[in-house]
């Protein structure tokens, strides 16, 4: 853990998976659905747009930054929540770019965001937004988006799909496998592949293994077999992510500590967090 000052590192803005679940049972751990900011270098890659992207986009609209890009794993609502309140998608002065390549039969991600903030679901369409662009992508594609810095993508098992992200900068590695369901039987090779040798591996923990089967088909996977695909690639450090709204601080305690013990450095995210590769 750091106080940011190195050239590559990641902050967690939101660990949550499905909803927000803010309160004081939350509070370690947080309550804000996905949204994870990382520095490469001068280059600031944003993961997500949950519920936390909120309290990011606050923090970026008081600083000079000219481009932004931001990354959905999918477009599910836990993950896209917090974009009608992203400041820096009004200012005139910024740049901001949305990416996703896991949309298929012909979809855009342009339309469906505006779908997201229409009556009458939200009062201020997108069309209010300055300076957005809308990239779309296949998952499998790789993405420079500043030089020295490359981001590999893959398909996750999730409905309507999902996109993995590796970044690799100056020699180290950030993965993002989440929501993501793991095979009855073994691991995902793709993923597998995918983490090889990496640095940090955040990892779709939805449940636990025992929840698991009551579960199946929904798209998610558990800490469990977040360690279990860490060691079979070799990641340096996994962590759990995409907590339940269940689960609350005294239950995600339990589960770091054992999985501390399975795995000595493995770390459940928090809302807040810095970790380095």
């Amino acid at each position: 853990m750091t106080d940011g000052n190195n050239d590559f590192f990641l902050r967690f803005w939101g660990t949550r998976g499905s909803i927000a679940t803010p309160g004081p049972e939350t509070v370690r751990y947080g309550g804000n659905t996905t949204c994870i900011e990382i520095q490469a270098g001068n280059k600031l890659l944003i993961i997500d747009c949950g519920t936390g992207l909120r309290a990011l986009g606050q923090r970026l609209g008081k600083q000079p930054v000219e481009r932004l890009d931001l990354f959905l794993t999918h477009t599910h609502w836990d993950h896209i929540a917090g974009i009608p309140f992203f400041v820096p998608a009004y200012l005139e002065r910024m740049e901001v770019h949305f990416w996703a390549g896991h949309l298929c039969d012909g979809r855009v991600l342009h339309d469906v965001l505006v779908k997201q903030m229409i009556d009458p679901l939200f009062p201020v369409p997108l069309n209010v937004f300055q300076r957005c662009h809308y990239h779309d992508y296949r998952c499998g594609d790789i993405i420079e988006p500043a030089s020295g810095v490359v981001m590999r993508t893959c398909r996750l098992n999730h409905p309507n799909g999902a996109c993995g992200y590796r970044i690799d900068y100056a020699g180290k590695s950030i993965c993002i496998i989440t929501d993501t369901e793991h095979p009855e039987q073994g691991r995902d090779p793709v993923v597998v592949d995918f983490v090889r040798d990496a640095d940090i591996m955040i990892y779709d923990a939805m449940f636990t293994d025992e929840e698991y089967a009551r579960y199946t088909g929904w798209g998610h996977s558990t800490w469990e077999e977040a360690l279990r695909i860490a060691d079979a690639a070799g990641v340096r450090q996994a962590v759990p992510f995409h907590h339940d709204p269940n689960h609350d601080d005294r239950f995600l305690d339990d589960l770091q500590a054992r999985a501390e013990d399975l795995r000595p450095g493995t770390v459940f995210a928090r809302e807040g967090q810095i970790l380095i590769p």
